[in-house]
């Protein structure tokens, strides 16, 4: 696997992120008619807290994204994309599994929304995450904390 960092994300962060997103969602937005080339880049935009969410860099460049956003009763994890010629080279679950420790520590829940019929479940599913509730678009997740 390739050396991968994480770091805190900046304003300036906010373009590639959005960037990122319609490359990585594209095709599972398109399958549930849901794709628009500005609302999903918009909706990235409107919701980027950079106090949340870290940038994933392998080999000092920019590969991708994650951010934890604390809620009342859990951490919600979102815009968790990753390259697509960086899928499936374990540099995903690696991130996920130093993000789950962090959480872990603090004991409380992890939730997530995934795309229905999206491969990233199965990615969730290995580390945990058991669904919740669904509806035609999305399949709500939720994780328990790992004690040690």
């Amino acid at each position: 696997m390739r050396d991968w960092t994480l770091r805190q994300a900046s304003t300036p962060d906010v373009e590639a992120v959005a960037e990122l997103r319609a490359v990585v969602l594209r095709a599972d937005l398109e399958r549930l008619g849901r794709y628009d080339e500005q609302r999903v880049r918009q909706r990235l935009r409107d919701g980027f807290d950079r106090t949340h969410t870290w940038v994933i860099e392998v080999e000092g460049e920019f590969a991708g994204c994650v951010a934890l956003r604390p809620a009342e009763d859990a951490r919600w994890l979102e815009h968790f994309y990753l390259a697509p010629s960086l899928q499936g080279a374990g540099i995903g679950s690696a991130v996920l599994r130093a993000l789950l420790a962090r959480c872990d520590r603090g004991g409380g829940l992890v939730r997530l929304n995934v795309l229905r019929g999206s491969a990233a479940r199965r990615l969730y599913e290995r580390h945990g995450f058991t669904v919740e509730t669904e509806d035609p678009v999305d399949v709500f997740m939720v994780r328990e904390p790992v004690r040690t």
